[in-house]
């Protein structure tokens, strides 16, 4: 991307275009090269104004996001045919675009500033601190945000013992999934007394519908190489790797453009700011193996080996890169040193519950109207973040449960979602923080099927190197496939939590013991839906074929004949305003009839 001219004039409209993933893929950077030529010098612009595009602002569901500063504006769903509006209307002419502003799915009420909306009023951002308001290709703009003030701190009036003391009293846990408190980690590392240690930011985010890393990498990815950079200090260390997955195409190529600015600003490479400090970073892209989130198999994959764990007998921090002593942290841990150094241990520590201190940025998807990045201090509710900052269920349907943690999560339902979210609530319900993932269903969700989807998952995904988990999890895989076959039994019930319990206890890691959560969980919790599949011979979400069938009920039908114009192979019939009916011969049994139903009057069959 070009450079744009730093912003210190204040009397300047800003313009930002929301950049990241999500938006590029919805013509966010046609939005951005369309602005670009409408305030081009000479296009008879009749204010100063300069564009830059920047990482995600979060909203994924309304991008791309256009902000306007400092009239702090934002304009949703904007396409390119939507420029030459904006520019004459709003920069020029000082008047709102409606249309374009963000509205309230349920009042209808529009809203001038993404700031007003319960999306992001509710929000504490700290992770995310600079997502969506800097160009990330610019060190320049992160520089004008007390960019690398930290590492400048550290160097300057912190000893390494102290650093770690500060890190440690901040209360900060590992946000990859695991949970251990970061100041341990980083101690222990450097409580060995052998040379070189090793820096690692794992970025090797596998989890379906988890993108807060990569949000983080492609829109801060000084925040992550800073956060690097003051353990380094602390450590003594040399030489950093950033692992991340090679389908990351943007946040490879802004952590490359970051690695190189810093070097040339003298934040990376020898004698950094002046100091006895000298340390790089290497980027290595993983092949997108879900066990390389894992650190000792994404450890294996850095130094050329196959991606597998090893027992931890020893931890990294002891014995981890080529054998050395190495602290590893996920993206979000590191973009919250910076934080803990600048402001204090203390004013970290403000923030969250007993033993889960700060925020927690969250992935929202699924089943809520809202969805995309959400970061909220610890101790929020499930129900705060999917009915009041996700806006709740859509289209009417009812809540039914939430998914945390990833595939090797647990799913939580309706009676928990005043449960407030932190390391020890989630691992008590059942469930695990995991890196962040919130997957929301509602009752057209089969909870027999979703646990058999994580399982596939899980079962394409081990590396297959301990019995329990390549043997284990094909078996619980194979006995779910039965049952939403219809031909479930009675005993494979306990046969699933016995094989669950064991992998808890043998598997050789932590993806291999968490993977039967999503299994024992909907056990726990919606053990009603298996007995129904298994019993009573029916799906009561309508999803499993074998055991669904859809009627009409007639009470409810107002023959509005929606359903009739959706069915793919024409197996509803009916009047218009009156009662339709289904062909069950006809119906493929996929579900339209049902999700279209503006009045609930499809029902799902029992006893099919």
């Amino acid at each position: 991307m070009e450079q744009q001219p730093e912003n210190k004039d204040v009397t300047r409209r800003l313009v930002l275009v929301c950049c990241g993933t999500g938006c590029q893929a919805n013509g966010s950077m046609d939005v951005y090269h369309a602005l670009r030529q409408a305030l081009a010098p000479g296009a008879n612009a009749e204010v100063c104004t300069y564009v830059k595009s920047t990482g995600c602002n979060g909203l994924c569901e309304k991008g791309p996001l256009v902000k306007i500063l400092p009239d702090d504006i934002t304009y949703s769903r904007v396409r390119a045919a939507d420029v030459s509006e904006i520019a004459e209307k709003t920069l020029r002419g000082g008047a709102l675009v409606k249309r374009l502003l963000l509205r309230d799915p349920v009042t209808k009420e529009h809203f001038r500033s993404h700031h007003k909306t319960n999306f992001y009023k509710k929000q504490h951002k700290v992770a995310l601190r600079n997502i969506g308001e800097i160009d990330p290709s610019n060190i320049q703009d992160y520089l004008d945000r007390d960019g690398y003030q930290a590492l400048r701190k550290a160097l300057t009036t912190l000893t390494p013992e102290e650093v770690i003391e500060e890190v440690l009293a901040s209360g900060l846990r590992g946000r990859g999934g695991g949970g251990f408190p970061t100041g341990l980690k980083w101690r222990a590392c450097a409580s060995v007394d052998r040379l070189p240690r090793y820096i690692i930011c794992n970025g090797d985010e596998g989890d379906p519908g988890a993108f807060m890393d990569r949000s983080i990498m492609e829109g801060d990815p000084h925040s992550i190489l800073e956060g690097m950079l003051i353990c380094a200090y602390a450590m003594g260390a040399a030489r950093g790797f950033i692992y991340v997955r090679d389908e990351y195409g943007l946040a490879v190529a802004n952590l490359t453009r970051a690695i190189e600015d810093a070097r040339e600003r003298g934040f990376l490479g020898k004698n950094i700011l002046g100091s006895s400090l000298s340390f790089d970073i290497e980027i290595v892209r993983g092949g997108g193996a879900f066990v390389c989130g894992e650190e000792t198999a994404l450890i294996a994959s850095i130094e050329g080996n196959p991606g597998e764990p090893r027992d931890k007998y020893t931890y990294p921090a002891e014995r981890g890169l080529w054998g050395q002593p190495t602290v590893i942290n996920n993206v979000e841990t590191w973009a919250n040193i910076p934080v803990i150094v600048s402001n204090g241990a203390r004013a970290f520590a403000a923030l969250g519950t007993g033993n889960s201190k700060g925020t927690k940025v969250f992935s929202l998807v699924g089943k809520v109207t809202n969805t995309g990045l959400v970061e909220v201090p610890m101790g929020t509710t499930l129900r705060e973040i999917i009915e009041e900052i996700g806006g709740g269920v859509p289209k009417g349907r009812r809540f039914k449960a939430v998914q945390t943690g990833g595939p090797s999560g647990g799913c939580i339902p309706e009676s928990l979602l005043d449960l407030e979210v932190d390391f020890d609530t989630l691992t008590a319900a059942g469930s695990m923080m995991g890196s962040g993932g919130l997957i929301v269903m509602d009752d057209r969700t089969c909870m027999v099927e979703v646990a058999r989807y994580y399982l596939n998952f899980l079962a394409g995904e081990s590396c297959g190197k301990c019995v329990p988990c390549r043997e284990g999890i094909g078996l619980m895989l194979e006995t779910l496939t039965r049952i939403c076959e219809g031909k479930g039994r009675l005993e494979d019930l306990d046969l699933l939590e016995s094989i669950g319990k064991t992998l808890q206890q043998a598997a050789l890691c932590g993806l291999g013991r968490t993977a039967p959560n999503p299994v024992l969980s909907t056990l726990k919790y919606f053990r009603d839906e298996y007995l129904a599949h298994i019993t009573g011979c029916w799906c009561p979400a309508g999803v499993c074929k074998a055991l669904t069938g859809f009627y009409i009920d007639a009470g409810l039908c107002r023959g509005c004949g929606r359903c009739l114009r959706n069915c793919p192979v024409q197996a509803i019939t009916g009047k218009k305003q009156e009662p339709h009916e289904i062909d069950p011969s006809r119906c493929i049994k996929c579900g339209a009839c049902i999700d279209d139903c503006r009045y609930q009057a499809v029902k799902v069959k029992q006893g099919v």
